[in-house]
C-alpha cells in the first residue's frame, strides 16, 4: 500500500494561481465573457529580487507559484469584451492547437461549398443552353415552356448564390426550392428536345449533388421526384398515348425497346443516387475516425504533461527537511512526505500517544510574505471550523502569533485522486458515483460552515485506504484559498484557484458560491469518466479562456461506454452559468446513475438540453 500525506496543494508542488483584477463592476464580472485578447493581457510581474518563476502543474492542472517567494501575482485587464469565433480551439498541453470542429459543422460548410458551386454550374448551364435556341426549330409550345424554365433556373441560382456569401444563411429548403427549379428546368429540356434525347443526361448531375446532401428525406425526395417525372414523362410517348412533341423523335423503337430505354435510364438515375449515398457515409466515416484521432492525440498530450509534472513534484517530496527531527507543538517531525513552493509536510507522531500525524509548515522565504502567511492562518481557521468523515482531520493548530506557523492532521495512507487516474487513466462509473457522494458529503458540510473550498482537484481529493473494508474513503484536503462567506477580503481583489478546475464565475473575478466547488466537482466526474481533462493547455491564460468561453468535447465522444444522458447530466454539472447547476452533490450522484441506467427523467432531460443549448459541447 502506497502512503501519503494529507497534503495540500502548496506542499506537493502545486499551488493555486491568484489573479489580480482590475476594479470592474460586479454586474460587468458576471456578463461579460473573457476573450483570448483579454487572457493574453493577463502577466506575470515581478520585481527585480523576485524573478525566478517556477510554472507546475499536477493532474489536469496548471498552476503558477514563484519559487522563492510564493504564488506570483497576475494583472489582469479588462479591454472592451468581445468573442472572437476564430480563437475557439482546443489546445494540447504541448501547445498544438487543433480546430474544435464538430463533424455536422464540418460537413455543413462542406454543404455551402458544393451548394455555391453547383448554382454557378446549373446557372452557367442553364445560360449555354438558351445562347442557341433562337436558331433550333421544335415545337413552339414545348419551346416557350422551356425558355421560361431555364429563365427561372438561372434566377434561382443566382438568387440562393448571393444568399450564400453569408455561409450561416445556409437552408435546406432554399437549396431544395433551387433543386426543384432545376429539376424543372431538366425535364422542360427532355419535353423539348425529346423524351428518348440525350437532354436527360443532365439529371444524374443533379441527382448526384442532392445525393451528398446531410437531409436523408431531402435526397430521397429528389430522387422519387426525378423518376416519376422521367416515367410520367416518357412512358405516355413510347406507348403512343401522346403525341411526341421532342425535337429529337423516337423512330423505330417497339414499345419493348422503348421500355428498356426508360429502365436503363431509371437504372443510372438509381446507381447516381446510391453511389452519392454512400460518398456521403464514406465521408462521414471517415471524419469521424479523424476526429477521434485528434481526440486520443489531445488526451495523449494532456496527460503526458500530467505524468511529466507529477513526476516532478514526486522528486521533490521525499528526504529530510530543516525541522527533521525537531519538535513542533506536540508533534515530532520526521522526514518530508511533501514539498512545494509555499511549504512542506512532514511525517510525524505525536510525542505522547506516539499517533501518526501529518503536520505542514511554511517555507522560511514564505513567512516573509504577509499574503501567504494570512493564507496559511486562513487555512488553520477554517479546517478548525469543522469535522467530518469527508475532510481531512485536523489534529491541532498553531497560534495566530506562532512564529512558526503550522497544521496538523490526521495521517493519510493511500493515494490522492490525481495519482490514481494517472495510474489508470479512468474510473468505473460506480467508482465515480461513490467519489461523488463522498466528496459531496465533505462538501455539503463545507456549505452548511459557510465555506466555499474554491480549489476542488484531483490532488486535492485523497483515497485513504485505512479502512479496508470500505474500499477506502474520500476525503477533501487543502483548504488554504477557501472562503469564508463572513470573509470578503480575500475574493474581491483576487481570483484564486487552479484554472482547469475554476469556475467561469471564478476565472471572472465575481462571487463564488458552493455551485463553484460543485462545478469542479463536474468536472472531475468529466475527468474520471473520461479519461482525459476537459480544458488543457500549455498556459493558465489559455485555460482561463476556455473554461470561461468554451465547453468541452462531448463526454460521450471520448469514452464510447458512457450513455448519451450522461451527456446530459455533465452539461447541468458544469454549466457556465451557476444557476444552470445542480444544487447539491447528492443531485449530481442521483442523476449520473439514473444516466447510466437509462433512468433520467424527462424533465431533467429537457432542463440539460436548455442549458447545452445555450453553451453546446465543442
Amino acid at each position: 500500500m502506497g502512503t501519503s500525506s494529507s497534503r495540500p496543494s502548496d506542499a506537493s508542488g502545486d499551488v493555486p494561481t491568484r489573479v489580480d483584477v482590475a476594479p470592474v463592476t460586479q454586474r460587468d464580472a458576471e456578463r461579460a465573457p473573457l476573450t483570448e485578447r483579454e487572457t493574453s493581457d493577463v502577466v506575470v510581474r515581478g520585481e527585480r529580487d523576485r524573478t525566478d518563476q517556477v510554472v507546475h502543474s499536477d493532474a489536469d492542472a496548471t498552476s503558477i507559484e514563484d519559487s522563492t517567494t510564493g504564488p506570483t501575482r497576475l494583472s489582469q485587464r479588462r479591454p472592451n469584451i468581445t468573442t472572437d469565433p476564430s480563437l475557439d480551439r482546443l489546445t494540447t498541453g504541448t501547445g498544438t492547437s487543433l480546430t474544435s470542429t464538430t463533424l455536422g459543422g464540418t460537413l455543413e460548410s462542406q454543404d455551402v461549398v458544393r451548394t455555391r458551386s453547383f448554382v454557378r454550374i446549373a446557372a452557367a448551364v442553364a445560360v449555354a443552353m438558351l445562347v442557341p435556341l433562337p436558331f433550333m426549330r421544335g415545337d413552339p409550345f414545348a419551346k416557350g415552356i422551356y425558355v421560361a424554365a431555364m429563365v427561372g433556373t438561372i434566377a434561382t441560382c443566382m438568387v440562393l448564390y448571393y444568399q450564400l456569401r453569408d455561409p450561416l444563411a445556409y437552408d435546406m429548403r432554399r437549396v431544395l426550392v433551387c433543386g426543384y427549379t432545376c429539376v424543372a428546368g431538366a425535364f422542360a429540356g427532355m419535353y423539348y428536345f425529346g423524351a428518348f434525347s440525350p437532354a436527360a443526361v443532365v439529371i444524374p448531375f443533379g441527382l448526384y449533388f442532392f445525393g451528398l446532401a446531410q437531409s436523408f428525406r431531402s435526397t430521397l425526395s429528389v430522387y422519387v421526384t426525378c423518376t416519376v417525372t422521367y416515367l410520367v414523362l416518357s412512358v405516355p410517348v413510347a406507348f403512343g398515348w401522346i403525341a411526341d412533341r421532342g425535337l429529337i423523335k423516337m423512330h423505330d423503337l417497339s414499345p419493348v425497346e422503348a421500355t428498356m430505354s426508360i429502365l436503363v435510364v431509371e437504372t443510372i438515375f438509381l446507381a447516381t443516387f446510391l453511389i452519392a449515398r454512400y460518398s456521403r457515409h464514406a465521408t462521414e466515416r471517415a471524419l469521424e475516425e479523424h476526429d477521434q484521432a485528434v481526440r486520443v492525440i489531445a488526451g495523449r498530450d494532456a496527460l503526458l504533461v500530467e505524468a511529466r509534472m507529477d513526476l516532478e513534484g514526486v522528486l521533490r517530496a521525499r528526504g529530510l527537511g530543516r525541522f527533521t527531527d525537531e519538535v513542533v507543538g506536540r508533534f515530532r517531525l520526521g522526514q518530508i512526505i511533501g514539498r512545494g513552493g509555499m511549504g512542506e509536510v512532514y511525517d510525524a507522531v505525536h510525542i505522547d500517544s506516539e499517533e501518526p500525524a501529518a503536520v505542514k509548515l511554511l517555507h522560511a522565504h514564505v513567512l516573509g510574505d504577509a499574503d501567504n502567511v494570512k493564507r496559511f492562518l486562513r487555512e488553520c481557521k477554517v479546517s478548525a471550523t469543522f469535522q467530518v468523515a469527508n475532510v481531512v482531520k485536523v489534529l491541532e493548530t498553531s497560534e495566530p502569533d506562532a512564529p512558526i506557523p503550522y497544521i496538523a492532521m490526521e495521517r493519510l495512507y493511500g493515494q490522492d485522486l490525481a495519482d490514481l487516474l494517472r495510474a489508470q487513466g479512468r474510473l468505473h462509473s460506480r467508482e465515480v458515483l461513490r467519489l461523488i457522494r463522498q466528496v459531496g458529503r465533505g462538501l455539503d458540510a463545507a456549505r452548511q460552515a459557510g465555506i466555499v473550498h474554491r480549489d476542488i482537484k484531483p490532488r486535492n481529493l485523497f483515497l485513504d485506504e485505512r479502512d479496508d473494508g470500505n474500499k477506502g474513503t474520500w476525503k477533501i484536503l487543502d483548504f488554504g484559498v477557501s472562503k469564508l462567506s463572513t470573509d470578503v477580503t480575500m475574493t474581491v481583489k483576487h481570483v484564486v484557484g487552479t484554472p482547469s478546475y475554476m469556475a467561469p464565475e471564478q476565472a471572472r473575478g465575481a462571487t463564488v458560491t458552493h455551485r463553484a466547488d460543485l462545478y469542479a466537482l463536474g468536472i472531475i466526474a468529466y475527468r474520471a469518466l473520461t479519461g482525459r481533462p476537459a480544458f488543457s493547455g500549455d498556459s493558465p491564460t489559455v485555460m482561463l479562456y476556455q473554461v470561461v468561453n468554451n465547453m468541452p468535447p462531448r463526454p460521450s465522444d471520448m469514452s464510447e461506454r458512457l450513455a448519451k444522458d450522461v451527456d446530459l447530466v455533465l452539461g447541468i454539472a458544469i454549466a457556465k452559468d451557476p444557476d444552470d447547476r445542480f444544487d447539491c452533490a447528492a443531485e449530481l450522484a442521483d442523476a449520473l446513475e439514473k444516466a447510466a441506467r437509462d433512468r433520467l427523467p424527462a424533465g431533467l432531460r429537457d432542463r440539460a438540453r436548455r442549458v447545452l443549448a445555450k453553451h453546446p459541447w465543442s
